[in-house]
């Protein structure tokens, strides 16, 4: 199976190194979403994964499957797309390959911090998977955690902890996959 592995940033993506085709997409679900959709349009992999780090409000250094994501700043007076759901096939092999790792919903917002009452909040999930979807291409969220929610001192993240938890997590989780 063809993964293409997306993330924010270069250093989310350093630990696949030449594994498998990579997307630094950008900050923010804007720039996710219109950059996933760019690369899906000119490729189409068999699957989407995910990666990055995040916040929470518990856990710094957990690894974190989504199985959900919402789209925490999006509110309309009409019904629009707020949560997406990650493929159940690419989710039950995460399970399989994280043992006993932390699978719950994960916050897409724009702005750090500003997620209502979710555990876990990052940037880009939402954008990425929605480009998925309408796609037609299963997708997956995998996120280390870096610091709390609401902690605006970011020399108190540990952004190296949460991007080596993310190498290794990444890894088992891609090699699951592409076999």
């Amino acid at each position: 199976m063809q993964v293409l592995v997306v993330a924010a940033t270069a250093p989310e993506l350093a630990w696949v190194r030449g594994r498998a085709p990579t997307l630094a997409c950008g900050v923010g679900p804007v720039e996710a979403a219109a950059a996933t959709a760019t690369a899906l349009a000119r490729a189409r992999p068999d699957a989407v994964l995910h990666v990055g780090i995040a916040g929470a409000r518990a856990g710094v250094g957990d690894v974190v499957v989504g199985s959900a994501s919402h789209y925490d700043d999006l509110r309309a007076a009409i019904p629009v797309a707020h949560r997406l759901d990650p493929d159940p096939a690419l989710l039950a092999r995460a399970r399989a390959a994280l043992h006993g790792v932390r699978v719950e919903p994960i916050a897409t917002s724009a702005a750090v911090g500003s997620s209502t009452s979710a555990a876990v909040e990052a940037m880009e999930g939402f954008g990425v998977l929605r480009a998925a979807a309408l796609a037609g291409v299963p997708a997956l969220e995998l996120r280390a955690i870096s610091n709390l929610i609401g902690e605006v001192d970011r020399e108190r993240w540990d952004i190296p902890g949460a991007l080596a938890a993310l190498g290794v997590a990444g890894t088992a989780v891609l090699d699951a996959l592409s076999a």
